[in-house]
């Protein structure tokens, strides 16, 4: 048994900043609280929601060269939690997996960092409640500041008792047992209709099946200019950080001609954005891809780049992913191929954009949200 030195844990490749941690109390405490549970089921313990490694890397110290299951929603976490195993020389012993049946069938254990959002948390509970064993133990931990008596009624609903923990370095754990499986079909994903357009997401997608206000922003200046050539003749799109695929389901069903590729680091985003083409007819020309700010693209081979970029960095407001994205969208533009961009106005991209894809133009501007078109020198 190898004990992890958690201090030389680091993020990368996610974005990296002194105030950006890759670990933090809530880890340590999840860890102490299911020892004992993990020790004595070592064949049975799933990790979800691991940000960087720290919650794999401390359990694989306690199952004795049993496999973890681990589901990791965005992709720089699963890339972060190698790199780390790498750095300390610690044996991969943990397969990757998808939030489906597989990665929680017949689980004894179950390390979750608590998701910010009651939808994620919900569709967890659900798939763990119908899948693990009768005998789970889910240790489910946050920090105090972003839980909610809320997430207590969440798991209340698929487990018949939820006990929290006394808080500990400003983190708290809950522990959840006796799982209640539903007797329908699973809540998850959902779906909602928008006029022509039907949206499909999963727990953890941004935004749900709602349209958020920069996507509408955007795809209200893109149909008052879509005429205009650098649209109307777009042949290969990419939607960069797609979330639940609206952009790119949207330019498709408006250019029959065009391709799509929605590619997101989220899990949760691009199993959301894949749905969405199929439930609006345009799979055929959409392909949704787990991707890191679309690093698996050639360069070169976007005529249009669609980005409504996050800015924030986990619980963090941050511009690191935002700045990452134009990187990103600059290597994969054609010259003279365009970035549609829509931004909170504060923000003031403008000077980033300009410097790092090339002219940018003011398309549309309202309240909140500015919408620049970058042309790619």
């Amino acid at each position: 048994m190898r004990v992890i030195d958690f201090d030389q844990l680091r993020r990368w490749p996610d974005v990296e900043a002194p105030e950006l941690v890759a670990y933090d109390a809530t880890d340590r405490l999840l860890l102490d609280t299911a020892r004992e549970a993990v020790v004595a089921h070592p064949d049975g313990v799933v990790v979800i929601g691991d940000r960087h490694g720290a919650l794999a890397l401390g359990a694989s110290d306690l199952v004795d060269g049993a496999e973890l299951r681990v589901h990791q929603d965005a992709l720089s976490g699963e890339l972060a939690l190698a790199a780390n195993a790498e750095a300390l020389g610690v044996e991969a012993r943990w397969r990757s997996l998808p939030l489906e049946p597989d990665l929680v069938a017949d689980a004894r254990v179950v390390l979750l960092q608590l998701p910010r959002g009651l939808d994620a948390l919900d569709e967890i509970a659900e798939l763990v409640a119908a899948h693990a064993h009768p005998d789970v133990v889910v240790v489910a931990g946050g920090r105090v500041k972003h839980m909610t008596i809320a997430m207590n009624g969440v798991l209340g609903r698929h487990f018949g008792d939820v006990r929290a923990g006394l808080a500990r370095q400003k983190s708290r754990v809950l522990t959840a047992t006796s799982p209640s499986p539903g007797s329908g079909d699973p809540a998850w994903p959902q779906r909602r209709r928008h006029g022509d357009l039907v949206v499909v997401a999963h727990g953890a997608a941004f935004a749900g099946t709602s349209i958020d206000v920069g996507t509408r922003a955007l795809l209200a200046a893109l149909s008052a200019e879509a005429d205009a050539p650098g649209l109307a003749q777009a042949a290969h799109v990419v939607d960069l950080g797609c979330g639940t695929g609206v952009l790119g389901a949207s330019f498709a069903l408006a250019h029959p001609a065009a391709r799509v590729v929605a590619t997101d680091q989220s899990w949760a985003a691009v199993a959301s954005a894949r749905l969405t083409a199929e439930a609006n007819g345009v799979a055929g020309r959409v392909e949704a891809r787990r991707d890191d700010a679309g690093a698996s693209l050639p360069a070169g081979s976007a005529d249009l780049v669609l980005l409504n970029p996050p800015f924030h960095v986990g619980a963090a407001v941050h511009a690191g992913i935002a700045h990452k994205l134009f990187d990103g969208a600059a290597r994969l533009l054609r010259p003279g191929g365009e970035l549609w961009c829509v931004w909170n106005s504060h923000l003031g991209y403008r000077a980033a954009l300009e410097r790092t894809v090339g002219p940018t133009r003011q398309a549309a501007r309202g309240p909140k949200f500015t919408v620049t078109v970058s042309t790619r020198r």
